[in-house]
């Protein structure tokens, strides 16, 4: 793709993600790189979001979390506006391989985005290690009415 994506687009996404989205915020995710089709999101480990073993590890339900925003947001960047229509997830796979103990990173590319279904591929890092790694679908929905990252103007 040679769409380039403003970089008032993408300091709105942020803002949205880091300090607006109340589940992604609370989580303290960060963006941490967008492109058209790509996407880097990160969660920082805390033992808030931890499963109870020695040593502790993010639960699993973060990583999927992480990677089905990541999945989402990927597709978005497709999108004639990022900041306009919206999206619902159909399906998420994900295969967990290793345990991770420290900051996670997603990183998500467009497999295919179609006029009303795209797929993403997610790969989940913990320190330079692959600890899963995820596929998902999801309904396009294409619609010029604000996003989670546009708020409606007021009229």
């Amino acid at each position: 793709m040679s769409k380039v994506i403003p970089p008032a687009t993408v300091e709105q996404i942020r803002v949205a993600i880091e300090n607006e989205h109340g589940l992604l915020s609370w989580l303290g995710t960060t963006l941490e790189a967008v492109e058209p089709g790509r996407v880097v999101l990160s969660v920082p480990f805390d033992g808030k979001l931890a499963n109870a073993t020695h040593p502790p590890t993010i639960h699993g339900g973060v990583a999927a979390t992480l990677a089905d925003t990541a999945g989402a947001l990927a597709l978005r960047t497709t999108f004639e506006n990022p900041e306009t229509g919206g999206m619902a997830t159909i399906n998420l796979n994900i295969n967990y391989l290793e345990r991770a103990h420290s900051e996670l990173t997603a990183t998500a590319e467009t497999v295919r985005v179609g006029g009303s279904v795209g797929v993403s591929e997610i790969r989940l890092t913990c320190d330079d290690t692959q600890v899963a790694v995820a596929q998902a679908s999801y309904r396009l929905y294409r619609e010029s009415q604000p996003s989670e990252f546009q708020p409606e103007k007021a009229h």
